[in-house]
């Protein structure tokens, strides 16, 4: 499942609007997104393009041709939404993992990068501190909804 990065649809939302209708503009895209249905989503982003669309056209074209990319978030529990609304996580741990592996220039086989990408893992998840997630708010409810989303993928200890 493929899902656009919300934080980066508002962004890139607020990018068309004038600095001081920006809150209005975020305030009113927040029913979009946290619409419980697909339905209920596309009726706030039509109320969005009656009460912004003259003035911001862009922004809505945005929404539409980002649509497709954008609803799979929507299938998802509200506890996990909070979660994976951003995919800052992720381009975190890939900045990190660029940088371990931009420094080398080269590797002499395939398991010397594997070893270093697996040692910048381990001590990224050090650097966080404790058991990964627990820096997140909400994550024991997301952690509740992804087990039973996801069943039988996650550990359990006895």
């Amino acid at each position: 499942m493929v899902q656009t990065c919300v934080v980066h649809l508002i962004r890139n939302s607020i990018r068309f609007s004038s600095w001081k209708d920006r809150k209005a503009i975020t305030k009113a895209l927040k029913p979009v997104y946290q619409a419980p249905t697909v339905q209920a989503a596309n009726d706030a982003l039509t109320v969005f393009e009656t009460e912004w669309g003259d003035r911001y056209p862009a922004i809505v074209d945005l929404w539409k041709r980002n649509w497709e990319r954008f609803t799979p978030f929507l299938e998802f529990d509200p506890a996990i939404r909070k979660i994976i609304y951003t995919t800052n996580a992720i381009e975190s741990l890939n900045y990190q993992l660029r940088k371990v592996t931009k420094t080398r220039g080269h590797f002499p086989t395939d398991d010397a990068v594997l070893k270093i990408l697996y040692l910048a893992i381990r001590n990224i998840g050090h650097q966080r501190g404790g058991d990964l997630g627990t820096g997140t708010q909400g994550w024991k409810q997301a952690l509740n909804a992804f087990a039973i989303a996801f069943p039988g993928r996650l550990e359990t200890t006895p």
